[in-house]
């Protein structure tokens, strides 16, 4: 719960109505609450935020946090921004398109997220319009906008493999005179969805497979510039920041548009606030309570609090999710409730199961099917998604999994109040004579987004997206670094099309709610 409930924007979002174009967005059954840069007040040491699945659990495990001042919380830019902007608690720390659609409506546009920078799919579009800023009201994507040609940790150009090309340009972005590929200053446009910024002694792991070298492919791993240790490289989505604080900088310079560097002690509370929050799902609409005494221990954010960093899960002795065996089969006949919850957390053990144990060929991924395991190889969803309590890698590394590269990507918007037309870029990237071509695409290969590569310059790396934790999935719709899936369920379709796995509607259903539940 917040502290002051005066210091917050508290908006009621049942009663409604949404704006064309998106009348056909239900609204959501439960109240939101957004907190702004500035304000006063603060974070309890537990809190608990409604969503359309359920409850999200906040637990800050340092205790209760006073937000006035904080720089987490304060505005230190030129465009009104902070950092809780775009992470926010009721969304697990991250942004929902729930919460920026309600803030469009509530601030007729105005709210700093909307902020020209990265909150419009162009910065030289009108930003009083809608359609200016449709890819994050649509997706909930920012814009990133990389310099071309990549630059190493020194800021020295890196020689790409490969060339690129602009084929589609929705957003204007990436063929204008100023901001684009062409411009005075180079750069590359594409559009992504913030990360939580919550649970993070996961992502930030010194334990199994941080080593000197990147577990996907051998080259050097990146080092924190303040210890000089290598890290996990499991923040961002191309992994370009190597630590909290280098990210922290950097997102001050970028999305806050700070002009001076943060202060050691800006950059100390900020670390310390994101280190000690956890966030998870608690409530289950179906399956009730996820946290009850002698319960399974995967779930809420006290399991998370607990939980061991950069362990590799396994079905022995430390399970992805440890369910133990709990749920499997439960009573039926003391009420038509406890039937029906007994019957929601029957389908979230099954769920559990189809993610641990339902096989599946794999192929054609790269960083996957190229590091020794076979293409196709039979394997799992915790193949991949096998740190204990996140279901993260727990390799540093990237894999392409086909979510931005063609022809896996969707190219037109599942959802029904779009037009159907492509909203994201499409690059033609080549790869040069003198490289081997690309083990599973080819030479030739189009990406809505080149992921890694924009950092690397590598042909390997081309839509390769670090994978992220699934915690508090159900606060923060829609999916996938493009936010080309809008629900869960959308996010296990994906996968059965993508590697042809023949799920039945049950197994939908269970992983879906299982993912839900975490």
């Amino acid at each position: 719960m917040l502290l002051c409930a005066v210091a917050v924007q508290v908006v009621a979002a049942e009663d409604d109505v949404l704006a064309p174009p998106h009348a056909l967005y239900p609204a959501p059954k439960f109240t939101l609450r957004w907190i702004n840069p500035g304000e006063t007040g603060g974070l309890a040491a537990d809190g608990s935020y409604d969503n359309n699945q359920g409850q999200l659990g906040v637990l800050n495990a340092a205790g209760a946090v006073t937000a006035t001042g904080h720089p987490f919380f304060a505005p230190l830019g030129t465009n009104g921004r902070a950092c809780v902007s775009c992470h926010q608690p009721q969304d697990a720390m991250s942004l929902s398109l729930d919460s920026i659609r309600r803030q469009w409506q509530v601030t007729q546009g105005q709210d700093p997220i909307f902020a020209a920078v990265d909150g419009a799919n162009c910065p030289h579009l009108p930003q009083q319009d809608p359609a200016s800023h449709s890819l994050l009201l649509d997706r909930g994507l920012f814009r990133v906008f990389l310099p071309w040609p990549p630059r190493d940790a020194a800021g020295k150009a890196i020689e790409p493999e490969f060339g690129i090309e602009v084929v589609r340009d929705p957003t204007g972005c990436n063929l204008h005179a100023q901001y684009g590929l062409h411009s005075a200053q180079p750069m590359v446009s594409v559009y992504r969805r913030p990360r939580p910024a919550a649970n993070l002694k996961y992502p930030t792991h010194q334990n199994f497979g941080v080593s000197s070298f990147i577990g996907k492919n051998g080259l050097p791993t990146a080092r924190d510039p303040q210890t000089g240790k290598p890290t996990s490289m499991n923040l961002m989505a191309d992994a370009r920041p190597p630590s909290l604080r280098a990210q922290a900088a950097d997102a001050a310079a970028t999305h806050l548009q700070r002009i001076a560097p943060l202060s050691k002690a800006q950059l100390d509370a900020i670390v310390a606030f994101e280190g000690q929050v956890y966030v998870a799902q608690q409530i289950d609409r179906h399956a009730g309570s996820l946290i009850e005494a002698n319960g399974p221990t995967a779930f809420g954010p006290r399991a998370l609090l607990k939980g061991e960093a950069g362990v590799l899960g396994n079905n022995t002795s430390r399970w992805v999710f440890p369910m133990e065996g709990k749920w499997t089969t439960l009573p039926r006949g003391a009420s038509a409730a406890q039937d029906a919850r007994n019957a929601g957390r029957e389908s979230i053990a099954r769920g559990h199961d189809v993610f641990m144990f339902r096989t599946f060929w794999i192929r054609d991924s790269m960083h996957l099917n190229s590091v020794g395991l076979g293409n196709p190889t039979k394997r799992t969803c915790a193949t991949c998604h096998g740190m204990h309590m996140t279901g993260m890698d727990t390799a540093n590394g990237w894999m392409d999994i086909g979510s931005t590269n063609l022809p896996w990507a969707r190219e037109a918007p599942l959802n029904p109040w779009t037009t159907q037309k492509p909203e994201l870029p499409l690059f033609k990237l080549t790869c040069r004579n003198d490289i081997a071509p690309h083990p599973f695409l080819g030479r030739v290969i189009y990406t809505q987004d080149p992921g890694r590569a924009l950092i690397s310059g590598r042909c390997n790396d081309i839509g390769t997206i670090v994978m992220q934790q699934l915690r508090g999935l159900s606060a923060r719709a829609p999916y996938f670094s493009n936010g080309s899936a809008h629900s869960l369920r959308d996010v296990v379709d994906f996968y059965d099309r993508r590697y042809n796995i023949g799920y039945s509607e049950q197994e939908k259903q269970d992983l879906a709610n299982f993912l839900g539940a975490l």
